[in-house]
């Protein structure tokens, strides 16, 4: 592990899910670099791996959903996080979802809160692209739920 990826290990993250609606199918990926930009408008940022198909396809589609994990959605995380997984419908059976009213990308219940964003800039940055998306609707908040967090190559609950 070089000392860069050590140092970064040391930073907690929110552990969120990325999903778009794709022709053929849902594709959506696990990132820990969703984040708020700006009140007025409202703006977040994602930093995907330029290198996935998920990039791809958001370089195609300028609307999509993030859904940020609670304590008990580890398995979740894990799904979308495990190279050549299933379409996100697949990872989603069985599991509480809906389809966003206006990005119609797929949105996981239970987590901390869920959003729907549009792309309104994009970002090339070393291997990764930075997408600045503004705020289309924010599907449900539960403030009492706590939520998941990656720190030190682990998914841990913050209490």
């Amino acid at each position: 592990m070089s000392e860069f990826t050590e140092a970064m290990a040391q930073v907690a993250g929110a552990v969120s899910v990325v999903t778009v609606r794709d022709e053929r199918d849902d594709v959506g990926t696990t990132v820990t670099t969703f984040a708020s930009l700006s009140l007025d408008p409202p703006l977040v940022m994602v930093s995907l791996a330029s290198a996935g198909y998920l990039n791809e396809l958001l370089l195609r589609r300028d609307r999509w959903a993030v859904s940020v994990l609670s304590a008990g959605q580890k398995a979740m995380a894990s799904r979308f996080a495990t190279p050549g997984r299933p379409g996100a419908r697949l990872l989603l059976a069985g599991t509480p979802h809906h389809r966003g009213g206006l990005s119609e990308a797929l949105v996981v219940e239970g987590g901390v809160t869920a959003l729907e964003a549009e792309t309104v800039q994009v970002v090339p940055t070393g291997d990764h692209t930075l997408y600045v998306a503004r705020v289309l609707a924010v599907d449900y908040v539960d403030a009492a739920a706590a939520p998941l967090v990656r720190l030190r190559g682990r998914y841990r609950p913050v209490a």
